[in-house]
């Protein structure tokens, strides 16, 4: 043993735990034993033994409207104003100068001086029951505005892409916090003990800005990170075996493995060692289980057409009927990251008239049938669905370096989000902008609003879900008041 564990072993047998495991109260064996017994357990030798296990299902604090969730984020956020975000008068002042108005006292990331005004240079017409606009690229999504909500009065105070998505998933805008994936599967478990509650797909070629911050357990137990899966190859890296080890070497290696760290839990009630007693476990029953529920060929040809979903292949598409088996078979939270949608203007692959309609070809056919799937399943009213990005996008051209590519800059006043199922009202159109789409004028919806309504529909009190960590009780949604209820939304 090295001086750095000599010294590490040391610091550990002076703690207050150890005093209280030697005083014959050991947390460490009540936290194993019973804060997370679970009925049943994996087979070990041939027989059945309890597995601590934090993932198992828990009580929700208030009645609950959905059991699960799927969160599609678009990462580098789309511009609202030409999907769903219809400006008449934007149009009329398209390449004049902008008002002095709008410029006064505000930052941007990249406009310099004085821009010009940028209408839509795509076709919007009314949809549903309600009339809502949208956009004729996303033509999937407008067939199904009669089970969506679209919120239009969304805004951050962060207008940069790492920061602005830290504050949405984590409630800060720096790393550190708790992902909302791991405050919900830490609040209410799994209903599937061989998958893990809280499942990261993405697409579009590259991680989000944030990166794995944005899925990470924070100061919560590891046990709660999102688990980031491939939807082509092998799903899970490291999961399987190596070559020349069976599955019953594994199991034996497995319970060689558990009783050492039992002893470690019981000796100093670390309760990182009891997350690592039930991660072993869980990676062992994934090797059967993940391959199986990865495995969308075993879906009907017809669904997977409707999902624009092939086999083998990675993809948004693929992600979404993903989402819909994972949720199907109990897992808790199932987040789709789609890379891509920064439409700066700066060339062709990000401008509105060619980058932006190719993003939407790559999204709009597999959230529509996401939708469609989830109903005709009875699912939709029990999960979640959230759509969006970070922030928004500015009414002027950005026409970064005198580029002649239309463009829009960040922009964090107002954007728009889209919710459906798991007790949101449908078809409905909630909140509205000015007449250029850069303030917003009615029912304004704030990044801790937009959360703590998430969590209301999980089943949550979001001023009582906390955790204890750094002498506070953290929470989600930060330690003021500010975070309200978005009741106009609510069925």
């Amino acid at each position: 043993m090295n001086s750095l564990n000599l010294h590490l072993a040391h610091t550990r047998a002076l703690t207050r735990r150890h005093f209280f495991a030697r005083a014959g109260l050991s947390l460490g064996g009540l936290a194993l034993g019973g804060l997370f017994a679970r009925n049943g357990g994996a087979a070990v030798s041939g027989r059945a033994v309890a597995a601590a296990n934090p993932l198992a299902v828990k009580p929700t604090m208030i009645p609950a409207k959905a059991k699960s969730i799927i969160y599609l984020h678009m990462a580098g956020a789309p511009p609202s104003l030409d999907l769903f975000d219809y400006k008449p008068k934007l149009n009329e002042l398209h390449m004049q100068p902008c008002p002095e108005s709008l410029l006064k006292g505000q930052r941007f990331a990249f406009i310099k001086g004085v821009p010009k005004m940028l209408g839509s240079p795509h076709k919007f017409k009314q949809y549903g029951k309600g009339g809502a606009w949208v956009s004729d690229i996303l033509p999937h999504m407008a067939k199904v505005v009669d089970d969506i909500c679209i919120v239009k009065s969304c805004w951050t105070d962060q207008f940069n892409h790492a920061p602005a998505e830290l504050f949405l998933f984590t409630g800060l805008q720096r790393p550190g916090n708790a992902s909302l994936g791991s405050w919900v599967t830490y609040g209410l478990g799994s209903e599937n003990q061989d998958l893990p509650g809280f499942i990261v797909l993405s697409s579009g070629g590259s991680d989000p800005s944030g990166g794995k911050n944005l899925w990470s357990s924070g100061f919560l137990p590891s046990v709660y990170q999102g688990v980031q899966c491939r939807t082509s190859g092998e799903p899970i890296l490291y999961a399987n075996d190596p070559p020349g080890m069976d599955r019953a070497s594994r199991r034996r290696s497995l319970d060689a493995l558990r009783q050492l760290n039992e002893a470690e839990a019981k000796l100093y009630g670390d309760p990182e060692t009891v997350t690592r007693i039930e991660q072993y476990e869980l990676a062992y029953r994934m090797q059967i289980s993940v391959p199986e529920i990865f495995d969308i060929s075993k879906e009907p040809t017809a669904v997977r057409e409707s999902y624009g979903a092939k086999p083998g292949e990675g993809g948004f598409a693929n992600n979404c009927l993903l989402a819909r088996r994972l949720v199907e078979k109990g897992v808790r939270f199932v987040q789709l990251f789609d890379w891509g949608w920064d439409m700066h203007g700066t060339a062709k692959d990000n401008d509105l008239v060619t980058g932006l309609p190719q993003k939407c070809r790559d999204i709009d056919q597999a959230y529509g049938a996401l939708i469609t799937d989830l109903k005709q399943r009875g699912l939709l009213d029990q999960t979640l669905v959230v759509w969006g990005g970070e922030f928004g996008r500015t009414p002027m051209n950005e026409a970064r370096n005198g580029s002649t590519f239309l463009g829009r800059d960040h922009h964090p006043n107002c954007f728009t989000m889209v919710l459906a199922g798991g007790g949101i009202k449908p078809g409905i159109t909630y909140g509205e902008t000015d007449e250029f789409g850069y303030n917003v004028v009615s029912d304004k919806v704030s990044v801790r609003d937009l959360q703590e309504t998430i969590l209301h529909q999980l089943g949550f009190d979001a001023r009582r879900l906390s955790f204890p960590y750094l002498g506070l009780n953290q929470r989600l949604i930060g330690p003021t008041e500010e975070a309200q209820l978005v009741k106009g939304i609510l069925a």
